[in-house]
């Protein structure tokens, strides 16, 4: 059913995201002491040496007086909520006779019953998850005589706000996108599916960093053997850091090696809530606004979410326009190439009696006027997007006119091989998804109809066919419904029909 994947992380003796030799850590096997002098030290010997990190020592009451000791790191937590939650009741406890004849080892259990103000805490008797929870936000008390300690959400960091993202731009429809806080993503797909079923399954990664990880999805909906199967690939990843979810998603693929994404990733909330009603896995990240899902077909990148909130008219036309877009701006520079180099017979003659007096004057064959302009392009696009706003659209706009006319006045490139190439650029725009495989699809196209004419296209094209054909996604057909054909799911691929008829699940 499933494909094996291949992990080469595995028994890797050493970490691939360091170029410096592996370092022993210190391993804290300590329990949690009764006495609190020695969980100071053992904290103050980890943690000290940071600025941020805050102690905090006082005198509390709990049955009678008692030493208490908290540890959190200030810029992490809410420093109001700790003072009124956490110092202020313990400092003020007030207790009857009735809990004055409890015995003193359930001091712990009265603090947790009676006396904070918190609606999350957990209770933890290693020292390495006390060290842990400070250093993700959390705040740890630990009481004296008491074997064990309390661990206490406590964040309270800055984070930005719930705006709408720019990768994934509509006119109609939800404007809110992910955020860098997986609390936040996960909350805003609760808003989106209120279903008891909907379940997040937590997950650490890195073995330094211990990132946050979710695998979100809906029971009954999902199959179950994708579930497991993301999960198993998930455990097997064995690196130092995990900072964004690209580096998910590059570890547990099927097909590392393809040019196609089977996985794909979105900042929209709505998107990925309608992709797991529908049986995907969405696996969350923190630190990261993309959320990723599984499996994920070659046709989702010609969807958008607006499709589904625009009459099915309009959006099935938008849809055939992306397809279209995506065949021009893969083959239109090697057509080109093709008929200007083997096949002039099947252009106008009045066509290629101006085409020929343009390609007169410039001193390179086709193929790598088509390759110096593309380069040019690519590079144009990438300054854009890395410089600041302010200056990247004018950039690109100013760059793309006086370097295009100036390289036709000088000879060299043809105004042909510009306007050719303006069109290829703009119809790759309109699937941004699809960016990284159009420019490599595009470069082989342009070199076998270098070599080959159209047998080259034809060839190129077979391959690449044939290769989606033979990819999965965790089980599914990267093709499907097209490759097999799936004619139920027809409904919803190349056309959108109204929703009426779209009532069966994929």
């Amino acid at each position: 059913m499933f494909k094996k994947f291949r992990f080469y992380l595995k028994n890797e003796k050493k970490s691939i995201t360091s170029t410096q030799p592996k370092q022993k850590v210190d391993c804290i096997s300590h329990t949690i002491h009764t006495d609190l002098d020695s969980n100071m030290k053992i904290v103050k010997e980890r943690l000290g040496t940071n600025d941020d990190i805050v102690f905090r020592e006082f005198q509390g009451f709990v049955l009678k007086p008692i030493k208490i000791f908290i540890c959190y790191m200030s810029g992490l937590v809410d420093d109001k909520y700790i003072g009124h939650n956490i110092l202020k009741p313990l400092m003020e406890a007030n207790f009857t006779n009735e809990h004055m004849l409890e015995p003193f080892e359930n001091v712990l259990q009265i603090v947790k019953d009676n006396i904070l103000n918190v609606s999350s805490l957990n209770e933890i008797k290693s020292m390495q998850d006390a060290l842990y929870g400070v250093l993700s936000g959390q705040t740890v008390v630990f009481i004296h005589g008491c074997s064990a300690a309390l661990s206490i959400e406590t964040q309270g960091f800055e984070s930005r706000s719930v705006t709408e993202p720019d990768t994934e731009v509509t006119v109609r429809g939800p404007r809110e996108g992910f955020t860098e806080n997986i609390e936040v993503n996960t909350a805003l797909i609760r808003r989106k599916i209120i279903n008891p079923n909907l379940t997040f399954e937590k997950l650490t990664l890195g073995k330094e960093t211990h990132t946050k990880i979710r695998i979100g999805y809906i029971k009954g909906v999902a199959n179950p053997k994708v579930i497991e199967e993301v999960k198993e690939r998930l455990k097997r990843i064995e690196l130092d850091s995990i900072l964004e979810s690209g580096y998910i998603e590059q570890l547990i693929e099927d097909h590392p090696y393809s040019l196609f994404a089977t996985i794909g990733n979105s900042e929209k909330p709505d998107l990925v809530a309608a992709k797991m009603l529908e049986g995907r896995v969405a696996i969350l990240c923190n630190g990261t606004p993309f959320v990723l899902t599984v499996p994920h077909l070659f046709i989702e990148n010609i969807q958008v979410s607006e499709d589904h909130y625009s009459r099915p008219y309009l959006s099935s036309l938008m849809r055939l326009l992306r397809i279209v877009s995506l065949f021009l701006t893969i083959n239109i520079p090697a057509i080109y190439v093709a008929l200007t180099s083997y096949h002039q017979a099947m252009i106008p003659s009045i066509l290629v009696t101006k085409i020929a007096s343009a390609e007169e004057k410039v001193p390179f064959p086709v193929i790598l006027e088509v390759i110096m302009i593309g380069v040019a392009f690519e590079l144009l696009r990438e300054a854009g997007i890395r410089m600041p706003r302010a200056v990247g659209s004018a950039t690109t706009i100013v760059g793309t006119l006086i370097i295009g006319q100036a390289a036709v006045e000088a000879g060299f490139l043809s105004a042909p091989i510009v306007i050719i190439m303006a069109f290829t650029g703009i119809s790759g725009m309109v699937i941004p998804p699809l960016n990284d495989i159009i420019v490599f699809s595009r470069l082989v196209l342009v070199f076998l109809a270098g070599v080959l004419g159209f047998y080259g296209i034809l060839i190129g094209s077979i391959l690449f066919i044939a290769h989606m054909t033979s990819l999965q996604s965790f089980g599914s057909p990267y093709l499907a419904p097209l490759a097999p054909t799936i004619w139920g799911d027809w409904k919803d691929v190349i056309i959108r029909a109204p929703l009426q008829l779209t009532k069966k699940k994929p």
